[in-house]
């Protein structure tokens, strides 16, 4: 599935705020240069989608000391770890920022967001969020990472709001990217050898295989070979 699709369905189940304002200031790269140097890279897209994703790229949401803020905060939200690294490793505030360009209604409570979480941190220890020490930024957090669950999340604080929207993109951010993947330890599909069932399996149910077929389908001297079929079904490989 499209990753950006993904996110779209999961942040505007909950977290997207109402309001429709954009925030955005074109680069110098064209659209139409930045589409035919992607294609490969964006492997799979339409033109249409190529076109769409590197006008998001040529825009512009947060300022440089907004990325480092996001940055901040996503390594509390979801510490980085070895071997594979944190949310810095898998590009998390870069997504924040597309995804808040490519859902337009998500830009004023991430904006907001990050100006609560400077103004709270000026306010509380003399510093910006990003400068603050760790167990400072965490006991911010944990002024709004809880929830009235029977309350609507357009109807909490902006600041709930802003964090609950963060912790979604940084956590599903890591976890679709390279070094997310690698941390789950997922393989893929991969090829494998099948003997059939256990033969002690087969005893306490009562069955066996039919001869013919265990050693047309378990034969692993075949196992290179295309199934054929005759005309009422009859397996012949």
């Amino acid at each position: 599935m499209d990753r950006r699709k993904s996110l779209q369905t999961m942040i505007l189940g909950g977290a997207a705020a109402s309001t429709g304002l954009v925030f955005n200031s074109c680069k110098t790269e064209t659209i139409d240069e930045a589409v035919a140097e992607s294609s490969a890279k964006y492997f799979g897209r339409t033109p249409e989608e190529l076109e769409r994703i590197e006008k998001l790229n040529a825009e512009e949401l947060f300022n440089a000391h907004e990325i480092e803020t996001i940055a901040a905060l996503s390594v509390v939200i979801l510490p980085p770890k070895e071997p594979h690294g944190g949310p810095l490793e898998a590009g998390v505030p870069e997504l924040v920022e597309f995804m808040g360009k490519d859902i337009p209604t998500m830009a004023p409570t991430l904006l907001g967001g990050l100006m609560w979480l400077d103004h709270k941190s000026n306010t509380e220890y003399g510093v910006e969020f990003k400068s603050a020490t760790l167990e400072q930024k965490k006991q911010i957090c944990d002024e709004i990472c809880w929830h009235d669950t029977k309350i609507s999340m357009d109807k909490q604080a902006l600041e709930i709001q802003f964090f609950y929207m963060m912790r979604g993109l940084t956590l599903t951010g890591y976890y679709t990217s390279k070094v997310g993947i690698a941390d789950l330890g997922y393989k893929g599909n991969q090829p494998n050898v099948w003997d059939g069932v256990p033969q002690e399996v087969l005893d306490k149910h009562g069955v066996a295989y039919d001869p013919e077929w265990i050693a047309k389908c378990v034969d692993q001297s075949k196992r290179g070979i295309i199934a054929e079929w005759d005309d009422k079904g009859n397996l012949l490989t």
